[in-house]
Formats: C-alpha cells, structure tokens, sequence
C-alpha cells in the first residue's frame, strides 16, 4: 500500500522531542547516508533575513522565470499544504514524488533522531538534485548559522532586513542575530545586502570582510525608492524605471530592491526586472481575499477581508504603513498569535489603525496564545476597544453585525493564516 505524504509526515514529527533544536549534525548524517544529494542541486541564491525573505524569494523566481529559466524553490513555513515548501522547475511537487522522497529519507534516517524541519529540508535537496534547473532559491528557515539550509555553498547569499525575533534561538541582542543571519555569508560568494539598521549592519559586513565575500549593500552599491507612482532602482549597472510591486504595502519597495540588486547580480534582463515586480505572487501578506464562505459573509455587509501571516513588531509596522495607503475605512482586526511572539511590540503600531480587535485562539497549534491573553496584550498596546472570540467566524460576524463596509484583516499568525486559506480556497 502506498503511504501518503500526510501519513509520512506525522511519523516525522516523532523522531526528536524538539520541534527547534538548531544544530547542523544530524543533517549532516542523513546527507551523507542519501550520498550528498546538497552537493548536486543547481546553483543555489540563499535567503536570510528575520522580514520580507519570502516576498523577496518570490520576486527573484518571478524575474528568473521571465528569463526562461527553470527555477527550484525551497520556503517554510507552509500555509495550506506541505507541497508548498517544494517547488521543481516552477511548478509545486507532486504528491507521489513528495511522498517518494519523505519515505527515502525517512529510511535513511532509520529512526535516529532528527527535527521535523531537518529531514524534510534533506527530502527537498534530494528532489532538487532530481530535477534539471537553472537555478534553486532556498530561504532560511530560522537563523542562518545553524539552519538546515545552510550545508550548501551557494552563487548568491541574500540578506534582507534583520529585526528582534526568535531571541529563545537566535539570542537578545540585534548584534546577536544579525550574527546568526549573517551564518549563510560563506568565503568568496557575493552577498545582497537588504536595508539595515547599523548595528546589524555592522555586524554583517565584518563577516563578508572577514569571508572575502564580496558585498553589494543597500545604500551604498544600490539604491531604491519610490518616485511619482513608480520604482527606481539604480545601481553601478544604471537605472531602472519599473512600475510599483504588486504585492501591497511600502515595504514592498525594499524587497523589491533586493531582489532587483539578486538579479542584476546574475545578469538577468531588463524584462527579468519588471517581471520581478509586477508577476510575483506571495500569499498572506496583505492579501485580499476574494472567494470561500468567510468571504462570501464580508461581502454580504459591504465588508473587504484582509489576510497577513506576519508575526513581529517590524512586520505589525509594514501592515500599518500598508493600511496607511489604503482608501479609508473603519477597519478591524481578528488576531491570534503564539505565546513565542512579541504580541504588544507587534500589535503597538496597529492600534492607531483599527477601531477593534477581535482575538482568537489558533486551531490545533499546542503554542496559541489564549484569546484573553491577547486581549491584554491588545489593550496595553494601545486598543481601546478588545474582544475574545471562539473562533474567526464568530469574531467576523460580530464585526458585520456592527460594521457596514468594513475593512476586516485576519492577522497574527502565519498559522492562522494557513487555516484560512485552507478553509477559504
């Protein structure tokens, strides 16, 4: 009998005590026991970074792609099915491969112990090393030093904007992960550096120094801003005029530039460059919904429903710079977070921007913090009006029942996310 993908993966998950447990050693042994399948992948861009890796990661394979290249790409967490981690030459792995893989692995591995993270980023690099690409894009799955992904050399580290986040894995202070992020940065590989605060900065471009990792900085060897309704990028290579990104929200003008800055760096074309900001799609970063019952209850009282997988305070500021630029309506919030999260730091810049939030429990995720919890939270960040919900449903009829027109954001929680879009596809 053929085992599912969904069986295999739950076996994995048994394998360590610890969902997190950075260390490159067990990897390492599964690797070699596959026979190396990280040493014959495409030549691969490494991403890093604590915001915008994935929106950067998608812009970069849009622009590949416009070039005719065939591109592999790795990202975590999924949103609504595993297979969206694991991209063969554009299109998402099949079931039967994916499944293919996960038993090879988990044979190899022969139930020694090894995170859940671990053994399928070992099954991507062995579906990687399988499939004819140009290129394959791998985004850190947390830190970079000691990450899964980080027993490769690539063509091009990447690094985008490093905030607190993660401090029980990566350490306190911003010197301290950006020290960890700046672990892909490996001897002789140029590295696109994102905008920075200097401290991070700092401390990223004394380990390319020391690497002889030739830099191209935000600010110094490129440059990108917003002009009249348009993207201008320039670097040594010249100027470019391109329309805004598609995906929503200023901060998108920064990821932008990086993966502008990646793909100059690969000599990809003009057309690669516009296709990166007008063709990438990247879900549940300020996504409007459009289709499944929640919204179908939205639109029946003039209600927008918003959708944002963000989960810290930098990410809680772009969603409010991102409401800054949206046509003006009452909005409201239906948030749940995890107890790992800085809840306030991520909810301080949102409280200015809606007139309510509704919290909410996440579905299934034994780390959720309890809805009450978060309405504390809400309420010393500033929200003057907090509710507790049992679930998304109810907190949206609550908000339609007392709301014409509107603007509701389910937000939080990339998890919370995932249930959504599972339950809204």
């Amino acid at each position: 009998m053929v085992q599912t993908s969904d069986t295999i993966l739950a076996r994995l998950m048994g394998l360590h005590p610890k969902v997190i447990d950075l260390t490159l050693d067990r990897l390492e042994r599964l690797l070699a026991a596959l026979d190396h399948p990280e040493r014959g992948i495409p030549p691969a861009i490494h991403i890093a970074g604590t915001n915008g890796k994935g929106s950067t990661q998608a812009m970069i394979r849009a622009g590949l792609e416009a070039d005719g290249k065939a591109v592999h790409a790795y990202t975590s967490p999924h949103l609504a099915h595993f297979h969206e981690r694991i991209r063969l030459a554009g299109q998402l792995i099949g079931e039967p491969a994916l499944a293919a893989y996960l038993d090879e692995c988990e044979a190899k591995n022969d139930g020694q112990p090894i995170t859940f993270f671990e053994i399928t980023t070992a099954a991507a690099f062995l579906a990687f090393s399988r499939h004819q690409a140009d290129y394959t894009l791998l985004e850190v799955g947390l830190g970079g030093r000691l990450d899964a992904t980080n027993v490769i050399t690539p063509a091009l580290s990447v690094i985008t904007p490093i905030d607190i986040d993660h401090q029980q894995f990566l350490g306190e202070t911003m010197q301290e992960i950006a020290g960890e992020k700046a672990g892909i940065i490996k001897r002789g590989v140029p590295v696109i550096i994102g905008p920075q605060n200097d401290a991070a900065l700092d401390v990223v471009e004394a380990r390319a120094a020391r690497l002889g990792a030739p830099v191209l900085a935000y600010g110094q060897h490129w440059h990108v801003q917003r002009e009249h309704d348009r993207l201008v990028f320039q670097d040594e290579h010249g100027l470019l005029d391109l329309p805004l990104p598609v995906l929503p929200g200023p901060h998108q003008i920064q990821n932008a530039g990086i993966a502008l800055a990646a793909l100059r760096a690969m000599g990809a074309s003009a057309e690669a460059c516009e296709a990166a900001v007008s063709q990438a799609q990247w879900p549940a970063r300020m996504q409007r919904l459009r289709q499944g019952p929640l919204v179908e209850h939205a639109h029946a009282h003039g209600a927008e429903l918003w959708l944002d997988g963000g989960h810290n305070p930098a990410a809680g500021a772009a969603i409010a710079a991102t409401l800054d630029q949206l046509p003006a309506r009452p909005t409201h919030l239906i948030c749940g977070m995890l107890n790992t999260k800085d809840v306030r730091g991520y909810l301080e810049p949102l409280s200015h921007h809606a007139r309510s939030l509704h919290a909410v429990a996440i579905p299934g995720e034994p780390n959720t913090l309890p809805a009450a919890t978060t309405c504390q939270a809400a309420a010393a960040a500033g929200f003057a009006t907090t509710f507790e919900a049992d679930d998304v449903a109810q907190a949206l009829m609550k908000i339609t029942q007392e709301t014409e027109n509107a603007r509701i954001l389910i937000c939080g929680s990339l998890y919370l996310a995932g249930r959504i879009l599972r339950e809204n596809a």
